[in-house]
């Protein structure tokens, strides 16, 4: 097992005990943690709205995915925490459809109470590091 970081990407939210990515199996496997619409400079969320922030989480997601040898499209599996999912639903879908564009993992979308730092949106994802 390998724990993955990159800089390019926001470190866990108040330090929290976590990996941006770990790496296992056989297969290598890439487990990203949630990602939020975070500036890496600031340790702040980017925008007011789930457009901005699920833009900038895939964002670290591909950052996080390279440094692990992988690429968005080999993502096998999503999730996807939204705080408002009635009203952030049809926006999210849009950015995300772009962001996997010819290629769709499984996904999962989940409504739930609250994110940290007030966040809308959080991404999480699995892929596959190709063979060599």
């Amino acid at each position: 097992m390998k724990m993955i970081r990159t800089e390019a990407a926001p470190a866990p939210v108040a330090g929290a005990p976590y990996s941006q990515a770990v790496a296992a199996g056989p297969g290598e496997m890439v487990f990203v943690s949630g990602q939020l619409g975070i500036d890496p400079g600031t340790g702040g969320l980017v925008g007011e709205g789930v457009r901005e922030q699920a833009m900038v989480a895939l964002r670290h997601i591909a950052t996080i995915l390279a440094a692990a040898g992988a690429r968005m499209e080999d993502i096998a599996k999503t999730t996807v925490y939204l705080t408002d999912f009635a009203g952030d639903f049809p926006a999210m879908n849009e950015v995300y459809a772009a962001a996997f564009a010819g290629h769709a993992p499984a996904r999962a979308t989940v409504g739930v109470a609250a994110l940290p730092l007030g966040a809308c949106v959080e991404i999480e994802a699995v892929a596959v590091i190709p063979a060599a």
